[in-house]
């Protein structure tokens, strides 16, 4: 039997559930979630390996207006993975009405581009299933799909039934990557990822859009991981609902953090947690560097 292979991107609008499904089909956590618009920032792979097939699938940011500087690197993000891709899966929130965003959010789609699989995820949040059908029919006039498919990526309803399609899309190809390998991003990015992640779900308001996470220090022995992590707000009054009444809330944080990492990781963690002022980073070409994976400061000490 031939070896399948490819790379597929995730694509959809803010809160379609696209990190959800992507963690889903490679079978672990490799992207936070949360619900909250623009919580994926950068292109994140994960890597679905079988005996007969690999997919690289990678997900995006939500397509949005862009309005700043880190907007802007996100929608360049969403773009550069519309190119070299075997398939893009575009994820739609089947709870939400077709509106005129959506419409703008589609007009990315190239009709001589790679082949769009549609996929209607959160339905088990739909009450009656025969609603999708005036949904899917608007979708079906705005873009000639290869497919549609009503899935939830939270219940693993209908997943099985997206893995055989994508594979059966994927060209003839080798194995790029060993069969343990799910993700390209290092530990610690993940590492900040996650902390991050706790900070969306723990506060409100302006809070997670002007919050950033940098991993200062990591050292790393047999029995446990040392972590110094600096998280980065743009006014003092954000610092002080992150830090919360007597530091509670930074603790909560880092211990929300702290477990899941040891879970993710295996191994023991200590994790030490610090706030600072960087008025508008957001706007910061060189800050927003930093945070880049791939350039990402910092330190290893082994």
């Amino acid at each position: 039997m031939s070896h399948r292979s490819g790379f597929v991107s995730i694509l959809g609008r803010p809160n379609a559930g696209k990190s959800t499904l992507l963690n889903a089909l490679v079978g672990q956590k490799v992207s936070i979630v949360a619900d909250k618009p623009q919580t994926t920032r950068t292109a994140i792979q994960g890597v679905m390996t079988t005996e007969e097939s690999q997919v690289i699938f990678v997900d995006t940011p939500g397509i949005h207006k862009s309005d700043s500087t880190i907007n802007k690197r996100m929608m360049e993000s969403v773009r550069a993975s519309l190119e070299e891709r075997d398939l893009i899966i575009y994820v739609v929130d089947a709870t939400e009405r077709f509106g005129e965003e959506d419409r703008r959010a589609l007009s990315m789609l190239r009709p001589n581009g790679p082949p769009v699989v549609l996929v209607f995820n959160k339905i088990d949040a739909v009450r009656a299933k025969h609603d999708l059908l005036p949904l899917m029919d608007e979708y079906s006039k705005q873009f000639d799909f290869v497919a549609t498919l009503p899935i939830s990526a939270l219940k693993d309803d209908g997943l099985e039934k997206l893995r055989q399609e994508v594979i059966s899309r994927m060209p003839e190809g080798p194995e790029y990557f060993p069969p343990d390998h799910v993700t390209d991003q290092p530990a610690r990015f993940l590492a900040a990822e996650l902390i991050r992640e706790k900070i969306l779900t723990a506060t409100r308001q302006e809070i997670p859009h002007a919050t950033t996470v940098i991993i200062d220090k990591w050292e790393e022995t047999p029995a446990i991981v040392r972590m110094y992590a600096t998280i980065y707000v743009e006014r003092d009054g954000q610092k002080a609902i992150i830090i919360g009444a007597k530091g509670a809330m930074l603790k909560k944080i880092g211990t929300l953090a702290r477990e899941e990492m040891e879970s993710i990781f295996g191994i023991r963690i200590y994790l030490d947690l610090h706030v600072k002022v960087e008025s508008r980073w957001r706007e910061s070409a060189a800050f927003l560097n930093t945070l880049d994976w791939r350039t990402m400061a910092g330190r290893d000490d082994k």
